[in-house]
């Protein structure tokens, strides 16, 4: 199995490439059927998500469109607090999206995502992340409707994932380990 050492943290293989490829045909399939008749405009939220979307939209065969947000944060007192949406570039009202997620973990990027795609009047808001970590949820979703792999409350790297900014470059993912 193969590790990687990232600033005094270790790491060791956990979800290799070819299992995330397969996982996202399967993924494509289901959207090429859930959206024949529609438009729908995928909406990438960066950093995390650029791998795991450009393989994704290699996987679906509808007419769409896609763009990518980067959600901005409040620093000092309310550090860590979602405070806006950035880059959406286009008129959503009324249209059909899927938010495209590397990671979902406590769901607060998220909720807020949702919040603000509602407030600009979308049909409907689907959700499709790589990565969930069902015992992490602080909010209640109906909407996670794709999921590549549900894990453990496990730090991972690789495939868009980072630590420090480092790693989002691998292929596989690997997921810490104590040593």
């Amino acid at each position: 199995m193969k590790s990687i050492e990232i600033d005094d943290l270790y790491f060791e293989q956990f979800i290799e490439y070819d299992q995330i490829k397969k996982r996202i045909r399967l993924i494509g399939i289901d959207l090429n059927v859930k959206y024949e008749d529609k438009h729908p405009v995928f909406l990438g939220v960066l950093n995390g998500c650029f791998m795991f979307m450009a393989d994704l939209m290699k996987q679906v065969h509808v007419p769409c469109e896609m763009s990518f947000v980067k959600l901005a944060s409040y620093h000092g007192v309310d550090q860590g607090k979602v405070s806006e949406l950035l880059g959406v570039g286009m008129d959503l009202q009324g249209r059909d999206v899927i938010i495209v997620e590397d990671i979902v973990d406590t769901g607060k990027s998220l909720k807020h995502t949702m919040d603000a795609l509602e407030a600009l009047g979308v049909n409907s808001v689907a959700v499709c992340t790589l990565l969930l970590k069902p015992s992490c949820l602080t909010y209640p979703f109906d909407n996670i409707m794709y999921v590549g792999f549900e894990i453990e409350k496990e730090f991972v790297v690789g495939y868009g994932l980072d630590y420090n900014g480092q790693c989002r470059n691998l292929p596989d993912i690997y997921r810490q380990v104590i040593k």
